[in-house]
């Protein structure tokens, strides 16, 4: 079992319990999801580019992306509806504990100058939102094999009803926000 799952059951539950003072164990929040997105809009010009970003994000995750297409056409972007411009994958259950654990204990501690993750990213529903601006930062890649430095998104949907409850869970995995 996911390390940071036990961790969340024996010990994360019982303290926002007695921090946000719950009827029910039932209310405790906890992560549904984990988002991540790469936009790769140079695919547009050459869709072989497309297929890299595909395979890192799959040796990022561990499970195969979805290709995302443009929902509207954009001219000045030479952009069609439907062209594939970019790739996301949802994580659930054991591997998005997996991932959140390598991410907050090996992925951002390797970011340069990392001084903790935004407070303010939160959306006012309890979900928040990490920009990556390199995908080096994960073990699983190659760095002799990296065409392009491409960011993404990382997004971390919990089912908490506030922000400040949804920093507490985060910050009692170990998310490093700042001080």
């Amino acid at each position: 079992m996911a390390r940071l799952k036990e961790k969340y059951n024996e010990q994360i539950k019982n303290e926002l319990v007695s921090k946000f003072n719950y009827s029910s164990v039932m209310e405790v929040p906890k992560i549904e999801k984990i988002v991540v997105n790469m936009g790769v809009g140079d695919a547009v010009q050459n869709s072989k580019v497309l297929d890299t970003a595909v395979e890192e994000l799959q040796a990022i995750t561990g499970q195969k992306p979805v290709i995302t297409k443009a929902k509207k056409s954009i001219a000045t972007f030479r952009l069609r509806e439907g062209m594939p411009i970019g790739a996301k994958v949802t994580l659930r259950g054991e591997r998005m504990y997996d991932f959140l654990d390598k991410l907050i204990s090996v992925s951002l501690p390797r970011v340069r100058d990392f001084r903790g993750i935004s407070k303010k990213a939160f959306d006012g529903r309890g979900n928040y939102t990490l920009g990556v601006k390199e995908q080096l930062i994960f073990p699983e890649i190659d760095y002799d094999k990296v065409s392009k430095v491409r960011g993404m998104d990382i997004v971390v949907v919990t089912t908490a009803n506030t922000d400040e409850e949804a920093r507490e869970l985060l910050t009692q995995f170990g998310m490093p926000f700042q001080k």
